[in-house]
């Protein structure tokens, strides 16, 4: 990945935080790392705990980036979900997995929270 997308992500997620925080949301942690994978966002929205995603595009040469989801990208989010919630001793709360697009094309910037974006994936449970 070049520095320059490297920067873009960071400035993304940073922003990502800022719509959550604005949207009543409480930040437990940024960049959640285990060995199965990564986790941008764990926030908490009233009694439930968020993972999120973030995802952004600079144009949409690609699709936007609402689109950029896969469901082996949900499956390994899945996972890791999965190990945060058992590491914090947290099973019994509840959880859900959200999405922030950032969309920038042509100098204009659109931003969408999806709550709910999808379900566990990979016939897990908790």
């Amino acid at each position: 990945m070049s520095r320059d997308n490297l920067d873009f992500g960071k400035a993304s997620e940073k922003e990502a935080a800022g719509v959550l925080q604005d949207n009543g949301y409480r930040i437990i942690c940024r960049n959640y790392k285990c060995p199965l994978g990564e986790i941008d966002i764990i926030a908490e929205d009233k009694d439930t705990i968020c993972f999120v995603e973030v995802k952004s595009r600079s144009s949409s040469r690609f699709g936007v980036s609402k689109e950029a989801l896969s469901k082996r990208k949900q499956k390994q989010i899945t996972k890791v979900a999965l190990n945060f919630l058992k590491e914090k001793n947290l099973l019994d709360k509840k959880a859900r997995f959200d999405v922030v697009a950032l969309d920038y094309s042509e100098g204009l910037k659109k931003i969408e929270l999806i709550k709910d974006a999808f379900e566990m994936v990979g016939g897990y449970s908790y």
